[in-house]
């Protein structure tokens, strides 16, 4: 079992698999509690034309993909105050221009099996490249959640109550959707553009059916996080299997183990 961690591209993967779990799990309390999931899914697909256009210029994907990100995470931002009614239409703006740049992009570039390697994920390309761009980026997110968790909390149930409660509302958003930016960028590599907004939802809906509050829903969204890289990466690698969708069938499974565990307690209750 544990020659797995004999081969360095294994070593790299986990390394970066954990810290993306980690803040993954607390970007998507904060997204589930204040009702935007599907911001995840929209910077997702625009983090793609990001990585086609790092592909066409020779630069590294994840930076483009991060620069794209950024500029779409704050364009939504701006969007939601202007259609104030109707926030979701920020979204659906945001993901059809990301989608039909990424769409012209892809296939001006001659690099099918590359962009297959983020669509989806890929633990044998995973380089020191990207564990020195994720390990200083991911403690800086997660130092930021730490030194800004009240101001977050205040921010995920009610921006009124943040209001008068004296807190920045309106530069939290922005740091706050710039965090989310980058943390769809750096998960590229191991989980895959397609399907990291579903690593930022799952944990968080298994903690939700553990924990009541908000703590306990942070610490459990991690746990469940965690537990799915790590299992995914596992059978991903004695499987031969694309990383992304074992990490993520791995987090469905979690969350249908706690709902049936669940049930089973009411029933027997």
């Amino acid at each position: 079992m544990l020659e797995i961690f004999t081969y360095g591209f294994m070593q790299r993967a986990f390394i970066v698999g954990n810290i993306i779990a980690v803040i993954a799990a607390l970007i998507g309390v904060i997204l589930i509690l204040k009702r935007l999931a599907l911001i995840g899914h929209t910077l997702s697909h625009v983090a793609l034309a990001g990585v086609a256009l790092g592909m066409l210029l020779g630069v590294y994907p994840v930076y483009t993909a991060l620069i794209v990100s950024v500029i779409a995470g704050l364009g939504i931002e701006n969007l939601r105050k202007k259609y104030n009614d109707y926030a979701e239409l920020s979204l659906s703006i945001v993901l059809a221009t990301g989608l039909g740049l990424a769409t012209i992009l892809i296939s001006l570039t001659n690099s099918n099996s590359s962009i297959f390697s983020y669509l989806f994920g890929s633990i044998s390309l995973v380089s020191w490249q990207d564990v020195m761009l994720v390990l200083p980026m991911g403690v800086l997110i997660i130092i930021i959640m730490g030194a800004l968790y009240y101001g977050f909390f205040f921010l995920a149930f009610s921006e009124r109550e943040a209001k008068l409660a004296g807190i920045p509302v309106k530069t939290l958003n922005i740091l706050f959707i710039v965090l989310v930016s980058i943390t769809i960028s750096l998960s590229m590599r191991i989980v895959g553009g397609l399907l990291i907004s579903s690593l930022i939802t799952l944990p968080v809906a298994t903690a939700l059916q553990v924990s009541k509050s908000f703590k306990g829903t942070v610490f459990y969204s991690v746990l469940f996080s965690v537990l799915a890289v790590n299992s995914g990466l596992f059978i991903s690698f004695y499987q031969d299997l694309a990383p992304g969708g074992t990490i993520i069938l791995a987090s469905v499974g979690y969350l249908l183990f706690v709902l049936l565990f669940n049930f089973t307690k009411q029933k027997v209750t």
